[in-house]
């Protein structure tokens, strides 16, 4: 078997375990609730949709950071840790759709969405948007309280005081202060200095996405291995700037992307005030009546097609997605430099280098 023939191969197992292991997971919460009430079953079935397909990312970073430290291949541990890194992250989309009023998600409504479709559709009192994040922060809520249950369940290599504990605990707080820096950005940005937006975005990319997104996952498959401190150091050394870069990509997607690939409105970003790296770089290098037109218009929600396509001639003609694609191909470097350094046997390094191809790469 060719090296790339045994990374699709292992890929493939792991993957398909980590959805096994998820429908169980979720079939024995679904009859937990049942004895609760037949009318919560739309909270489990709102989290199981949303955990079925992507792209599982976090969950393979975690199995090649496993694998590149020596674990084997087929382990249930580690096969729960990507449980629990999924179920994480369907808990931080949860809210992160709340808090930007994005009714899309992977091309379908969103968890609070469907809830409010929901109330419309049984014809309920009271207000069905309401009702409908409520709803939702309820379900995000669980969906992290499964996360922990599901981490828990590892055993003695993510008890209390372990080094993967400790990356798992770090992980779940730096989201939380990540995106508290960026709803604080959408409100006082436009009143903060305007030399500061960009490192400004660079922190919250940091801190929302780029830890929880490539850094930890990584580190933690590593540290649940075993993994000594020098190489969860080299670890990060690749992963961090691949992550940043892949958020960056993401917010040039989410301003340029094409609706049918990225699942979402265009200009969906716009509407809802993300202070991005692109965005910054705009408001620094435009003239000043257009950086005053991006600060009146970002985050207004009836942005229609005519303003939406104002923004990105400003962003592109002030340089600014030039400027991001540069610092997306600077960061890519620095990752593509620290994985040739790591001391991985070929095939976890040939399934990280396939991975960070596709995190800066894509078009979805």
């Amino acid at each position: 078997m060719t090296v790339s023939s045994q990374v699709s191969s292992e890929q493939a197992e792991f993957v398909s375990a980590v959805a096994g292991k998820l429908n169980g997971f979720l079939s024995g919460q679904q009859d937990l609730m049942a004895g609760v009430s037949a009318d919560v079953a739309p909270l489990i079935g709102s989290i199981s949709q949303l955990v079925t397909g992507g792209k599982r990312l976090r969950a393979l970073l975690c199995y090649w950071g496993w694998r590149g430290a020596g674990g084997g291949a087929g382990d249930p541990d580690i096969v729960t840790a990507g449980c629990a890194l999924e179920l994480f992250q369907a808990a931080a989309l949860i809210h992160d759709d709340i808090i930007d009023r994005s009714d899309t998600r992977r091309g379908g409504p969103s968890v609070h969405k469907r809830f409010s479709q929901l109330h419309e559709a049984q014809g309920w009192a009271l207000d069905s948007g309401r009702f409908g994040d409520a709803a939702a922060i309820l379900t995000g809520d669980l969906c992290l309280s499964f996360s922990e249950e599901s981490f828990t369940g590892i055993g003695p290599r993510a008890a209390s005081g372990t080094p993967a504990r400790s990356i798992f605990n770090v992980m779940r707080a730096e989201v939380m202060a990540g995106q508290y820096l960026d709803i604080l950005e959408e409100v006082a940005g436009p009143v903060r200095d305007r030399a500061g937006s960009v490192d400004r975005a660079k922190s919250i990319i940091r801190y929302k996405s780029a830890k929880y997104s490539t850094e930890h996952p990584l580190a933690l498959g590593g540290a649940l291995a075993g993994a000594p401190a020098e190489l969860l150091r080299a670890y990060s050394e690749f992963s961090l700037p691949l992550g940043e870069a892949f958020q960056m990509r993401d917010d040039v997607l989410g301003v340029f992307g094409d609706p049918e690939t990225t699942g979402k409105p265009a200009g969906d970003d716009l509407r809802e005030g993300k202070r991005t790296v692109l965005v910054g770089f705009a408001i620094n290098q435009a003239s000043p009546a257009e950086a005053d037109y991006l600060d009146r218009t970002l985050g207004n929600p009836g942005l229609g097609a005519e303003e939406v396509e104002a923004i990105r001639r400003i962003i592109v003609q002030s340089g600014a997605l030039e400027a991001t694609e540069a610092l997306i191909a600077e960061l890519s470097s620095q990752a593509f430099a620290a994985l040739e350094r790591l001391p991985l046997q070929e095939v976890p390094l040939t399934a990280l280098s396939r991975l960070a191809e596709a995190a800066v790469s894509r078009a979805a």
